[in-house]
């Protein structure tokens, strides 16, 4: 059995890779990315205008980058319960994306 499914709804630009964004069940989330932009597809993120090109995909419903990262709404939506897991995996990004500009 899957995970419960959300929508995003509506979202807007807080700050610096910050994103207030609502849901279909009337919830919302303010979520600092900064911490998890590593690895391939979220660290050309870390450029504030490209995190600043995020559009609400119709078809999806969430959050979309012009270079095809996204998050599941689902992942939005629990972000306060899973961002630590999610930061620990960042950090091994970073590392990898380091090793392998140093090597």
């Amino acid at each position: 059995m899957g995970h419960p499914l959300y929508d995003v709804v509506c979202f807007s630009i807080l700050g610096p890779y910050t994103l207030r964004i609502e849901f279909d069940d009337h919830t919302e989330q303010v979520i600092n990315f900064g911490p998890v932009l590593y690895g391939e597809v979220y660290s050309p993120l870390r450029d504030k205008r490209v995190f600043e090109q995020v559009v609400l995909d119709e078809e999806t419903h969430t959050l979309v980058w012009p270079n095809g990262a996204d998050f599941d709404p689902w992942m939005l939506h629990e972000w306060p319960s899973i961002v630590d897991d999610l930061i620990a995996r960042a950090q091994e990004w970073k590392r990898v994306q380091i090793s392998s500009t140093v090597s």
